[in-house]
C-alpha cells in the first residue's frame, strides 16, 4: 500500500513537470485554450478580415463553428469547406468580386483554403453591413437572408440582434448564441496574448 502511494505521487510529480515543460509555467490556461480555439489559416484569415474589414476574431469563431478548422468538411447541406459556403453564395460572391470564373469553376474550388475563406469573409462583410450588427447578420449566414428578413418583418426578431434568444430555428439559435461565446474568448484570449 505505501510502495502504490509513493508510486502516485511520483506519477503526479511527473504529470505536473511535463505540463510546465508543454506549456510553460506562466499563462498555462491561455495555452490550453489556444489549442482549443486556434487561429489556424491566419495568413488568409488576417489579409481577408482587412480587405472586407470584418474583425478576424469573428472570422475565427464562425470558422470553428462551421467546420472546427477542417478544410475538407461537407455538410450534409452541401456547404462546403473551412467556411461551410453553398454552391449559390460561393457564386453570388465570386460574382459580387468580379472573380473571371465560370460556376463550375467556383464550386470545384471551394475547398481551397484561401478561396473559401475568402468567399466567407466577403459574405459576412455583405451580411454585416446589411444588418449592421453582428447577431443578425451571423443569423442570416446560417438560416439565410429570406429566413431572417421574414422574421424580422414579422416581429419574431428584431433587427437590432438585442433578442437572439428568440430565433426560432434551434439549430441557429444555438450557432449564433455558440459564435458569440467564441468570439469573446478569442476576443479575450488574443488581445491578451498579444497585450
Amino acid at each position: 500500500m505505501k510502495k502504490l502511494k509513493i508510486i502516485m505521487i511520483i506519477a503526479i510529480i511527473l504529470f505536473i513537470f511535463c505540463l510546465v515543460v508543454l506549456f510553460g509555467p506562466f499563462n498555462l490556461m491561455d495555452k490550453i485554450l489556444m489549442k482549443i480555439y486556434p487561429r489556424e489559416y491566419s495568413n488568409f484569415v488576417e489579409v481577408y478580415s482587412v480587405e472586407f474589414q470584418v474583425d478576424e476574431n469573428l472570422v475565427y469563431a464562425l470558422i470553428k463553428a462551421e467546420s472546427n478548422f477542417n478544410a475538407e468538411a461537407v455538410s450534409g447541406k452541401s456547404a462546403k469547406g473551412l467556411m461551410q459556403l453553398v454552391d449559390e453564395t460561393a457564386i453570388d460572391m465570386a460574382k459580387n468580386l468580379s472573380l473571371n470564373l465560370t460556376n463550375e469553376e467556383v464550386v470545384e474550388n471551394l475547398l481551397d483554403v484561401d478561396f473559401n475563406i475568402k468567399l466567407g469573409t466577403k459574405y459576412l462583410s455583405i451580411l454585416l453591413n446589411r444588418y449592421e450588427n453582428i447577431e443578425i447578420a451571423l443569423t442570416a449566414y446560417n438560416a439565410g437572408i429570406g429566413t431572417v428578413d421574414n422574421w424580422i418583418e414579422k416581429g419574431i426578431i428584431k433587427s437590432d440582434g438585442s433578442d437572439v434568444e428568440n430565433i426560432p430555428y434551434k439549430e441557429t439559435n444555438q450557432y449564433v448564441r455558440k459564435i458569440l461565446r467564441d468570439y469573446k474568448i478569442y476576443q479575450d484570449l488574443y488581445v491578451t496574448i498579444q497585450g
